[in-house]
């Protein structure tokens, strides 16, 4: 087993687009050839985009894009330009008078962050395509995860800036490697070292707090913290998948998030991952589920490793250079 970058898998490519003056962007995975799909969404505030079509009951085997997108339901427009890109170069599900391209997406909530006035639209997710290449994957404060944080349950004056993350393996010739903006509610824990990374401040912002510690203590409290959250990621592979594995491989991938982030799936994230198959390589599925699950885990670490400190928020880098300073 070797990691390679995400962008080594058969057929796909990736580009991002993002203002960070506004903080937000999204990131775009194509695949033109067409890759067979699924979802598996968690948690109880989702902002998605054709997820009903990757029923397996339903007609269409292929999908051409999935948009990762900021600015909550507002960015789900990015779509519109991914549309018009593919259209222009005659990919899509044939209708006989065009190709209409068949374009997934999902949304994280960043609007609390940067100016709100300012989301991911049709031009954004325009230039997005026009940046794609299977060059290696940019990671941090790109695309999708340009406006992600982590740690918002006593709001984003103790919050942790995030970003986007990408891990990809290779066994034999099997590939298979994971794109997630890491957005979520809580913290976000090594699995490898049980390690506190990013999330909850302590009140001199010198450390992390215990995100599950403070929800526990006020059970009774009923918020609204909808204001931050929902982590959406990607699951890429060259094996040969039908929609309904594509769908139970998505399922699988959510043990990643669960092994990562404290608390994941809560009501007030819309944890969303996709399966893009593109059909080279046999291989059983509760292999690739099992592989799902770890390259997406370190997804989510190399998403919040990776991160810049932005709009004020700390990032892990500047958190490990105070405890340096500190001892």
């Amino acid at each position: 087993m070797q990691q390679i970058t995400f962008t080594n898998i058969d057929d796909i490519k990736v580009g991002h687009a993002h203002n960070l003056d506004a903080g937000t962007g999204c990131t775009v995975v194509i695949c033109e050839k067409g890759a067979t799909a699924g979802i598996d969404v968690r948690g109880g505030a989702p902002g998605t985009r054709e997820s009903d079509l990757l029923n397996p009951i339903n007609l269409v085997e292929k999908i051409h894009a999935v948009v990762l997108a900021g600015g909550s339901a507002f960015g789900l427009d990015a779509a519109s330009g991914v549309m018009q890109y593919l259209e222009e170069r005659n990919i899509g599900f044939d209708v006989q008078v065009t190709r209409i391209p068949i374009v997934c997406g999902a949304a994280l909530f960043d609007l609390t962050i940067g100016d709100h006035r300012i989301r991911p639209d049709k031009e954004m997710g325009y230039q997005a395509c026009r940046n794609a290449t299977n060059r290696a994957c940019t990671e941090g404060c790109v695309g999708a995860g340009a406006g992600a944080t982590v740690g918002k349950i006593l709001g984003m004056g103790r919050a942790m800036k995030s970003g986007l993350g990408c891990h990809a393996i290779q066994v034999g010739a099997l590939k298979i490697g994971a794109i997630v903006a890491v957005n979520c509610l809580g913290d976000v824990i090594d699995p490898e070292t049980g390690e506190g990374l990013a999330g909850l401040l302590n009140e001199d912002l010198t450390g992390l707090a215990d995100t599950e510690a403070v929800m526990i203590q006020s059970y009774a409290e009923k918020k609204n913290l909808f204001a931050g959250n929902t982590t959406i990621g990607i699951i890429a592979s060259n094996a040969i998948l039908t929609k309904s594995q594509a769908t139970k491989l998505a399922s699988m991938a959510q043990n990643g998030y669960a092994r990562t982030m404290r608390p994941a799936h809560s009501m007030f994230d819309g944890d969303t991952i996709f399966t893009m198959a593109t059909g080279h390589v046999e291989a059983d599925l509760s292999v690739l589920g099992l592989l799902s699950a770890r390259v997406m885990e370190r997804a989510v670490i190399s998403a919040v490793k990776n991160s810049s400190p932005l709009f004020g928020l700390k990032c892990v880098a500047v958190l490990e250079g105070s405890r340096r300073e500190g001892q």
